[in-house]
């Protein structure tokens, strides 16, 4: 059987998560895919604090690249700028690359297809941890023209979510809880404020589109302004409160987005709890796919990366065959991003006010004058003030927040008022 040898950079979670499966199911990956994976190096900073796993360990990137027995370098140490000089080095020699590395992907996609030059190159874990989803868009979907994809990409959100509908914690409370147990890190900033949804969105973007969007250019809201009151008007309406990631294709402009979004019951993403991650993807061929599973975790994103290696590794006779990450994309060139101004949905809206009279006249017909139509309202009075809730029609997004400015310039508007909006 042949041997294909690899090197690790990096023993962190799913580092360690790589090595352990690849050791605890040598045999069955070696029965299941005709290649005996080998690890000839695990580079880390200190091998004194990894000596007790008994593994290669070096501290010299360049003891790696050298070695022309090593086929393949998988890089799992987070960040950007230094894991891009990596994957310089590893293409300059000739390496197949792998990474979990969300973030680098989403900046560097295109500098990377270019260094690559046809190298494999593979990045399963960026996206939604143990979900195949790439390999879907690259190769099980390639006879389908996308039409759109929408999910549940951050798992920590998710949660978060979860216990605030499910054991009506508050964000605070949720989050904490997120924390100490794994889900989110320490400075949760990029779970909770929609980035990490919005790294994978423009990864996937770049393979169902061969859009080539910016981060700032893209309509990204995360969900730290969502509160328990929201979730509970949400539940009676008959909707769950999700972030999702959204991508959705009309003539030659593609809308990309990552908001908080009322979801209806019905909806099958309406049911993914927990840290969970779940994608709804449309094909003009198979029409609607459904994936879902663990989005994070160790062993989660560990099951991606060795995908990706064993996937690799089955060419290792097929050295000089081109195995472009993202494909040609000469015929998507037509596609442009939708500005996010024209971006239409409907809309949630909830605002306090005070009991005066003409209140009601004002709100309605201030919406009317921007051309927002409202489908649903409710009221919950108080002692000295009113909650109103409000359910738009489809409406464009800069004519509802042209409304939304003109309602907050009104004295009798308390607090801050919210708007989110409704997944259709």
């Amino acid at each position: 059987m042949h041997k294909y040898k690899i090197a690790i950079i990096g023993l962190g979670t799913v580092g360690l998560s790589v090595v352990q499966i690849l050791n605890k199911h040598k045999n069955l990956i070696a029965q299941r895919s005709g290649v005996e994976i080998e690890i000839g190096k695990v580079v880390v900073r200190n091998k004194k604090k990894y000596e007790c796993h008994n593994l290669p360990l070096s501290e010299s990137l360049q003891e790696v690249l050298e070695d022309k027995s090593i086929s393949l370098v998988v890089e799992l140490i987070g960040g950007v700028d230094y894991p891009f000089e990596i994957a310089k080095k590893v293409f300059a020699h000739k390496k197949a690359f792998v990474t979990a590395n969300k973030a680098m992907i989403a900046s560097k996609m295109q500098e990377l297809c270019k260094l690559s030059k046809g190298l494999p190159f593979g990045f399963e874990a960026s996206v939604c941890g143990g979900i195949p989803i790439i390999e879907a868009f690259r190769d099980s979907l390639v006879g389908n023209e996308i039409l759109d994809f929408s999910g549940i990409m951050n798992g920590t959100s998710n949660f978060i979510l979860t216990q605030m509908e499910e054991k009506n914690q508050s964000f605070s409370m949720a989050l904490s809880q997120a924390q100490e147990l794994g889900y989110a890190e320490a400075d949760p900033t990029l779970d909770i404020q929609g980035g990490d949804a919005g790294h994978k969105l423009l990864i996937l973007a770049k393979l169902a589109y061969g859009i080539e969007a910016k981060e700032e250019d893209v309509l990204i809201e995360g969900i730290e302004e969502i509160e328990l009151d929201d979730i509970a008007m949400a539940k009676r309406l008959g909707y769950k409160i999700k972030l999702l990631g959204i991508a959705r294709k009309e003539d030659e402009f593609v809308e990309l987005r990552v908001h908080p979004a009322l979801v209806p019951y019905d909806c099958m993403l309406s049911s993914v709890g927990g840290a969970k991650n779940a994608l709804s993807v449309r094909g003009d061929g198979v029409g609607e796919m459904f994936y879902c599973g663990l989005g994070a975790g160790g062993d989660a994103t560990a099951s991606a990366v060795i995908s990706d290696i064993v996937n690799i590794a089955r060419l290792r006779e097929c050295a000089s065959y081109p195995f472009p990450a993202f494909g040609s994309f000469d015929f998507y060139k037509h596609f442009k991003l939708k500005d996010r101004g024209e971006i239409a949905c409907q809309f949630y809206i909830k605002i306090e006010v005070l009991h005066q009279s003409g209140v009601m006249a004002k709100l309605t017909s201030t919406l009317a004058e921007n051309g927002v139509s409202i489908s649903q309202l409710l009221q919950e009075d108080k002692t000295q003030s009113a909650i109103i809730v409000i359910l738009t029609h489809r409406c464009e997004e800069r004519k509802l927040n042209e409304a939304f400015c003109k309602l907050l310039s009104f004295d009798f508007v308390l607090g801050n008022p919210r708007k989110i909006r409704v997944y259709e």
